[in-house]
């Protein structure tokens, strides 16, 4: 991780209870600005562990983070403290052990290549600000099903892209190109790097900042969005216009309590459900126009 703030970084931790906490918390780590976040129980709550730019005061963030709290009455700040460059490295470089995914992926961060286990296909994504790192469990739903439904010389939109996982994993898959839309300027930048990470070149891919297909011409022959409820709503307006017939759209980042929301919202699109996929309080469906 590049260091722009100096020579230390704040970490400040947040809890959360109740059904949604996870989800919550993960909204919160996202839109904060985090350069590095981790989610873990402690005491029956969740916590989340992020770390934010010595270059700014602490006021900053943490007057910042009770901004972004106020959506999420359940989010309370709970600590922060000063961490030195050297050491939150060092503490962090093995809070991301290659983690399987699917039957054949393996997510791992970029400092253990050379420890690829033999028949699986890697994806080397950095830690960083940008939301998929593939150890959240909608990550996982998600990379199954590219995994079930991206087929050699497709080409994919990414929705809500992230770190890039997704549509990297496509590519490693055989698919052809690839374009990718965030609305986070940040995002895109974390994209750039993981796609270098995984040796493809950066002019196979169009990386735009834009919200859900906006900009996106043309049909293509896969679609994966890895959001909220809403914003995966919204995208299937844009469908149709955006995906060839008879081709997979892939949508996750919704808990199992929405699919009950989802599902009709597919159908009244003119999707069908192909298939579908729960981990944990998670869910995410492939689906495709009759």
């Amino acid at each position: 991780m590049e260091n722009t703030g100096g020579n230390f970084w704040w970490s400040v931790d947040l809890e959360s209870d109740g059904k949604a906490a996870e989800e919550a918390l993960s909204i919160v780590a996202d839109l904060s600005g985090s350069i590095g976040a981790e989610l873990f129980e402690e005491g029956g709550k969740m916590v989340l562990r992020a770390a934010y730019l010595g270059s700014q005061d602490i006021a900053h963030w943490t007057g910042f983070l009770n901004d972004l709290s106020a959506d999420f009455p359940q989010v309370r700040l709970r600590s922060h403290r000063k961490i030195e460059n050297r050491d939150w490295h060092t503490e962090h470089l093995d809070s991301f052990p290659p983690l399987p995914v699917g039957v054949n992926f393996i997510v791992m961060a970029p400092w253990h290549k050379g420890k690829e286990p033999s028949g699986k296909l890697p994806l080397y994504i950095y830690p960083g600000a940008a939301f998929g790192t593939g150890y959240h469990e909608s990550t996982q739903i998600a990379l199954s099903l590219v995994e079930r439904f991206v087929k050699a010389g497709d080409s994919i939109l990414d929705v809500g892209t992230g770190s890039g996982i997704l549509f990297i994993a496509a590519l490693k898959l055989g698919a052809a190109k690839a374009a990718a839309r965030d609305m986070d300027p940040t995002a895109i930048a974390e994209v750039r790097r993981n796609v270098e990470s995984n040796g493809f070149s950066l002019e196979s891919c169009d990386l735009q900042v834009g919200d859900l297909a906006e900009g996106v011409h043309g049909r293509l022959d896969a679609l994966t969005a890895n959001i909220l409820l809403e914003p995966n709503l919204r995208l299937l307006r844009d469908a149709e216009r955006v995906l060839k017939p008879s081709c997979f759209a892939i949508f996750s980042g919704m808990t199992t309590a929405e699919r009950t929301t989802f599902l009709p919202a597919l159908s009244s699109a003119g999707l069908s459900l192909v298939a579908e996929l729960t981990k944990g309080d998670w869910w995410g469906c492939a689906a495709k126009f009759d």
